[in-house]
């Protein structure tokens, strides 16, 4: 089952990130690498484990990267983020920021860090925040999802839930086809959320589609509870952007929800990007 929402439906959450590794207690002198897995395995500590892997292809014009950058540290610090994050049962999250563009071209711009309140809230806003924005070509949601995937083997937090967290202006239209990179994450268990960028009219020079939000709902998310937040207003970007955090934080379901048969052919082709890319130059 997979779920819509609209911007419109805001929760109440929160969130903290500490900026290093604080809060793991260091292991003793006889702990074997293998326990300390054995033991993450078996006792979740944070909320939920959260990768926000960020669209900065071309497409993305500079004032909406800067834009995209501000909402999530806005969000991060906000006291709607905080209060659900506390509301969790461990009261707090491990999150990841990564940029992404073509299928060879990803960048982790916060690695893991653990949110459990203002302080840390504010070290990670503040990281966002500092790193210069950068544009690249071509957009591959699938090498987003297939670099992604293997980072929660590197977080040293189990979390009682896996989120990939994707925004993006446009369709696949680099690497791997989309549909085989979100079914292998699914089979591990992880749930993937979109965040379609749809504030601009679709062109032939920056290769957007009509309908993206169809294209992430029957394209890139699923797993249980999965969501899309579309931006179809520059002005409410922000607010977007927290509204969708704010539900993966509190673990949260829309209030309207679409359900689509498992066997139900897409609304959208999965591989338009690929069709466009291909008529347009050949290749």
């Amino acid at each position: 089952m997979r779920w819509y929402v609209s911007i419109g439906a805001v929760l109440v959450a929160g969130m903290l990130a500490s900026g290093d590794a604080a809060g793991v207690a260091a292991p003793g002198p006889g702990t074997q690498p293998n326990e300390r897995l054995v033991e993450k395995e078996s006792t979740p500590s944070v909320d939920v484990e959260l990768i926000l892997a960020v669209d900065v292809s071309y497409s993305m014009d500079m004032d909406e990267l800067a834009v995209q950058r501000e909402g999530y540290a806005q969000a991060i610090v906000s006291k709607e983020f905080l209060q659900a994050l506390k509301a969790g049962p461990n009261g707090k999250i491990s999150i990841t920021y990564i940029e992404w563009a073509a299928s060879n071209d990803q960048k982790i711009i916060i690695p893991w860090r653990v949110i459990d309140g203002p302080e840390s809230a504010d070290a990670v806003a503040a990281e966002i925040m500092k790193t210069p924005v950068r544009r690249a070509s071509r957009t591959s949601i699938s090498g987003a999802i297939y670099f992604a995937v293997p980072l929660f083997d590197e977080n040293p937090h189990r979390g009682l839930r896996r989120v990939i967290d994707i925004s993006g202006d446009g369709p696949n239209n680099n690497g791997a086809p989309i549909q085989p990179a979100r079914d292998m994450a699914l089979e591990k268990g992880i749930v993937i959320n979109g965040l379609p960028i749809m504030v601009k009219e679709p062109s032939y020079s920056t290769m957007d589609i009509e309908n993206l939000d169809w294209y992430y709902e029957d394209c890139v998310i699923g797993g249980p509870g999965s969501f899309v937040v579309s931006i179809k207003d520059r002005e409410k970007f922000k607010e977007a952007i927290r509204t969708k955090l704010l539900l993966e934080v509190a673990g949260r379901t829309p209030e309207r929800p679409v359900v689509r048969a498992a066997d139900k052919e897409p609304r959208v082709n999965c591989m338009i990007g690929e069709k466009i890319w291909q008529d347009r130059w050949g290749r």
